[in-house]
């Protein structure tokens, strides 16, 4: 299997992420932060640690690490953020690039009296900072937009969008759904208040790990109340962080495999991995170019894009392209609206919907040519998938 799907979780996961999750079942196990006993100081020690790491790899100052809150994903993370913030008669800032995590929340509370701009990003999805600057009001409470594009790999250009936040008094929501782990992300130099992020993608942890961090001087709505291990003799939730934000049983032992993910980032470099990742996307675009019909779509230059590469194949259904590389080849890919639905619009691909690779340091030279060869193939040859099974895509 040729796995080119870590957009949506990365697989493989190093070998200290099972490790560390396998050490937390047998030798830690318990209720983190709801006892005095070892095994519970343990846990929940480890999971300090973790929320140690994360601050330092986001430039978040050491005894804010607290305000990072954990959650089961990207997606819970950008919930509590926007509902937890926003309110009737605010006005969000957002782009034509996000992804459904952003864009269906901001749907829902149009319908509750909430103002949203949609800035219209260019055809390669690069967001002007100038536009956004010129779609704020007065009443502006939240700019969100995604660091990378889950479809075209295009990178935001944050630090101006932040300046441009702060000067509005705005607070700035940054999806770092693709770029935690794989590009630099700097808060207090982006002047980003609140940071959503996976830990089962860039940051090579497992799936239902994520979180959300929350800058100083900024409340939050919680998103769901319940049992916290402090002050239980209180009504509502508690005003301390991260308990706040942290109802009921955390996924401890994913925690555990984030943090020795963060671990596997750090000891490799994050530069190092990102120009591997980048080798990789250079060497699909490049070899891509010379099949005929293959379009892709996004940054032309690998280096100034996230590695995530979508195309399509003037003349076949995406979808099918996708089932033909899984069927035929042993390509694990991602065909369809890839959750962006908004995105494509923005590209004019809707109704075409694309083939999308991620590449991951784990993936090879090796492999992007296969994938490459493959492709070649399908369009030389014409082949299909035999009648009566479709494609896959969503």
């Amino acid at each position: 299997m040729i796995y080119f799907d870590n957009a949506a979780t990365t697989w493989p996961k190093p070998p200290e992420v099972l490790e560390a999750m396998n050490r937390c079942v047998r030798e830690i196990g318990a209720n983190p932060g709801r006892a005095g006993h070892k095994m519970a100081v343990m846990a929940n020690e480890m999971v300090d640690s973790t929320r140690k790491k994360l601050a330092a790899m986001f430039n978040i100052e050491p005894k804010n690490y607290g305000r990072i809150i954990f959650a089961l994903n990207a997606t819970e993370a950008l919930n509590l953020a926007i509902k937890g913030l926003v309110k009737s008669g605010d006005h969000v800032v957002t782009s034509s690039m996000e992804h459904n995590s952003v864009a269906r929340p901001l749907n829902r509370l149009e319908k509750e009296g909430v103002q949203v701009t949609r800035v219209k990003c260019d055809g390669e999805g690069n967001l002007d900072p100038q536009d956004v600057r010129g779609a704020i009001r007065p009443n502006t409470r939240l700019i969100a937009v995604i660091h990378a594009s889950n479809v075209t790999g295009t990178v935001m250009p944050l630090e101006e969008i932040g300046k441009a936040a702060g000067e509005a008094g705005a607070v700035f929501l940054v999806d770092a759904a693709q770029s935690a782990g794989v590009l630099d992300i700097d808060v207090k130099k982006m002047n980003i208040g609140l940071l959503a992020f996976p830990g089962h993608k860039g940051l090579l942890g497992p799936t239902g790990t994520g979180g959300l961090y929350i800058g100083e001087g900024i409340v939050l709505e919680p998103l769901k109340e319940g049992g916290t291990g402090s002050r239980s003799e209180l009504p509502g939730m508690p005003e301390t962080l991260p308990d706040r934000y942290e109802a009921g049983t955390l996924n401890t032992v994913g925690i555990a495999g984030l943090g020795a993910g963060i671990d596997y980032i750090m000891k490799e470099g994050m530069e190092k991995i990102r120009r591997y990742e980048l080798e990789l996307t250079g060497r699909f675009i490049e070899g891509a170019s010379r099949i005929p019909g293959l379009k892709i779509y996004g940054p032309k230059r690998a280096g100034v894009r996230a590695p995530v590469v979508s195309f399509l194949i003037e003349g076949r259904d995406s979808s099918e392209i996708g089932g033909i590389l899984d069927r035929n080849y042993g390509v694990a890919c991602r065909a369809g609206l890839h959750c962006a639905p908004d995105a494509h619009r923005t590209l004019g691909t809707f109704g075409l919907k694309l083939v999308r690779f991620s590449f991951s340091c784990f993936n090879t030279a090796e492999e992007v040519d296969r994938a490459l060869g493959a492709l070649d193939e399908i369009v030389h040859k014409n082949i299909t998938l035999p009648e009566g099974q479709g494609g896959c895509g969503c």
